[in-house]
């Protein structure tokens, strides 16, 4: 069974139809128990990072989350969910993340022909030994919705890169903490791929 956080922060449905298309149970649930029995759990998420953490704590989610970390439960974050797992972010000055990964959120810089937020296709750079994208030849192509990104502290947790005006950390890895900022529940069959090595991936030490 996987996990999917409900903290009212959108996106939800989605992410369950498609793990019900490759054939993994899930529940959208905020309760405590079934989070800390899920096999997997998945922490989506659209809208400000400041008023997500803030429901994050309203729910005490934000305590399951670093429970689960601490267990080494296989947990991914996507797009405001992947923030939320680190220090903090530009959008909300001041609003302390999860702190599991280091790095900082920082917006998307103005530039010739970039529209902000960033909508649409893009490929990705992977790192190579990452277990979420297992088995993926060339530069896949995956959906961005975004006006925020992540640049991380620490280069050997980036699994993925791509462009838009600067380079964007695009998907990271450390132990069972997976997170990306596109959204591979809308990435078609790369995404299902992607949700697929997820719900593959079992403990490590």
């Amino acid at each position: 069974m996987i996990g999917i956080i409900d903290y009212d922060a959108g996106n939800l449905k989605s992410v369950q139809k498609a793990l019900s298309y490759i054939g993994q149970e899930s529940v959208v649930t905020r309760e405590f128990r079934e989070l800390l029995t899920a096999d997997k759990v998945i922490l989506p998420g659209v809208g400000a990072f400041g008023v997500a953490m803030e429901q994050l704590k309203k729910f005490e989610l934000d305590k399951v989350i670093r429970e689960l970390a601490e267990r080494q439960v296989p947990f991914l974050g996507i797009c405001l969910g992947m923030h939320l797992l680190f220090d903090g972010s530009q959008e909300n000055s001041g609003v302390e993340g999860l702190g599991l990964l280091p790095g900082e959120i920082l917006r998307i810089p103005e530039g010739p022909g970039l529209k902000i937020p960033h909508i649409g296709w893009n490929s990705l750079t992977l790192s190579g030994n990452s277990r979420l994208f297992a088995g993926f030849p060339g530069q896949p192509y995956v959906y961005f919705v975004h006006s925020y990104y992540l640049k991380a502290r620490d280069a050997s947790i980036v699994a993925a890169t791509t462009e838009y005006g600067i380079l964007v950390h695009a998907a990271v890895e450390r132990g069972n903490l997976f997170a990306c900022q596109f959204h591979p529940e809308k990435s078609s069959e790369t995404g299902l791929a992607i949700l697929r090595n997820f719900a593959a991936t079992g403990g490590v030490s």
